[in-house]
């Protein structure tokens, strides 16, 4: 008699979000990628820190990244494995200075609550191309 043998290789699910850089299409966004990860998110307090962190980033794609400009577009791409969930926002701005960023989060400049509000929130938060994309992690318990 065979036995069936079932793969037990991780599964990586994403979705990429394309939007404009304006605050009507930032509410959409938000709602559009937490309708897309309400069935992955480990409980009601997870889902509130992803929520949170991403409309903070979000926010800061459509204030300083694109200015508020409908012509200028806003990536997001969302992620979930087994493991983490992870959403990188990816705008056209010309970012920030990482160096301004002191090692609790907080941006020293004018700005920069959000940082730290990211990072309380999520159990990884990064940045590239200079400040303009920005990796948020989440870790998971349960399995996708």
């Amino acid at each position: 008699m065979l036995d069936a043998i079932q793969s037990v290789e991780p599964r990586t699910i994403s979705k990429e979000f394309v939007f404009t850089g304006d605050r009507l299409a930032m509410t959409a966004a938000r709602d559009s990628v937490m309708d897309f990860l309400g069935d992955y998110v480990d409980g009601e307090q997870q889902e509130i820190d992803v929520l949170l962190a991403l409309q903070e980033a979000l926010a800061n794609a459509v204030l300083h990244g694109s200015g508020g400009d409908p012509s200028k577009t806003i990536h997001c791409r969302v992620e979930i494995d087994p493991s983490a969930i992870t959403i990188v926002v990816t705008d056209s701005g010309p970012g920030f200075d990482l160096a301004a960023v002191d090692a609790r989060g907080a941006n020293l400049s004018e700005h920069g609550r959000g940082i730290s509000l990211m990072r309380g929130l999520m159990d990884e938060v990064s940045y590239s191309r200079g400040g303009s994309e920005v990796r948020l992690t989440k870790f998971r318990k349960t399995k996708p």
